[in-house]
């Protein structure tokens, strides 16, 4: 409850028209999660790998291993949003897999809690989907991807025959949409990685069907149904095989290299 009412937060004071520099603004989510982590206990111990499991003992690496997990997470969430139900809508197909997996685990309390959490979601779903009349924001996306950060975590925890990269599989669009951005600013844009740009996937994806529809029309849903439509087909195959470590290991890698293709194919076509 903490790690998502302190994000929700943080995110609110961008919605109320509080500017505050992105340096600070990473600077604060970074002490807020060193705070917590700490007075929360809270801890991975599996990752696939095993040089980095032994890592993971030493404690200033562990903290500084989790808050990165968290910051790719928050932050990837709130860069895909901004298209009507293109952050809801993957929340909820990763909200829905953990919420099945903790029921057959019989974690009943992280069950409640999840599908109340999808309840939610299809609610606010109902007034932003396909036509928005409400929208998250930056508290709403910070509050989803915190959220969804806690859930992974403690789901991998309490399921440890599931393969950590399964967990990986499920948070890799939002996490690569960072680590790509991220480099991508830094050695094609020549810019600060901190700074927002508008060549993210998502908003190429939309160049390309505005420039191949000649209409913006309807254009906005479209662009949050064929990425997630896609993201699901991708992460289909590994709901049997989620015990399968060295499965799942190489598939995550393939996922990537297909984010990679994509946005090079949608880039050259616009």
């Amino acid at each position: 409850f903490l790690f998502v009412l302190y994000f929700f937060f943080l995110g609110l004071l961008d919605d109320l028209k509080i500017n505050i520099a992105p340096k600070f603004r990473l600077a604060a989510m970074v002490l807020i999660l060193i705070i917590l982590i700490t007075n929360n206990d809270f801890y991975i111990e599996r990752t696939g790998l095993e040089f980095l499991n032994r890592l993971l003992t030493i404690d200033i690496f562990s903290i500084i291993f989790i808050s990165l997990c968290f910051l790719f997470i928050i932050n990837g969430s709130n860069l895909i949003d901004g298209f009507n139900g293109l952050l809801s809508i993957h929340s909820l197909i990763i909200i829905t897999v953990l919420f099945i997996i903790n029921i057959q685990s019989g974690d009943m309390a992280h069950s409640y809690f999840l599908f109340f959490t999808i309840l939610a979601i299809l609610i606010f779903l109902i007034f932003n989907f396909p036509r928005a009349s409400i929208f998250l924001g930056d508290s709403g996306a910070y509050l989803l991807g915190a959220l969804i950060a806690v859930a992974i975590i403690k789901t991998s925890i309490s399921n440890p025959l599931i393969s950590p990269f399964f967990f990986c599989i499920l948070l890799a669009y939002l996490f690569f949409e960072v680590f790509f951005s991220f480099f991508r600013k830094i050695f094609v844009v020549r810019q600060s990685p901190l700074l927002p740009d508008r060549k993210h996937l998502h908003m190429n994806l939309y160049k390309y069907l505005m420039k191949k529809n000649n209409s913006q029309l309807n254009l906005n849903y479209k662009v949050t149904l064929y990425i997630n439509s896609t993201y699901f087909l991708l992460i289909s195959p590994t709901f049997l095989l989620s015990q399968d470590g060295l499965f799942c290991r190489y598939y995550f890698f393939i996922l990537l290299l297909v984010y990679v293709y994509l946005y090079k194919f949608i880039s050259k076509k616009i």
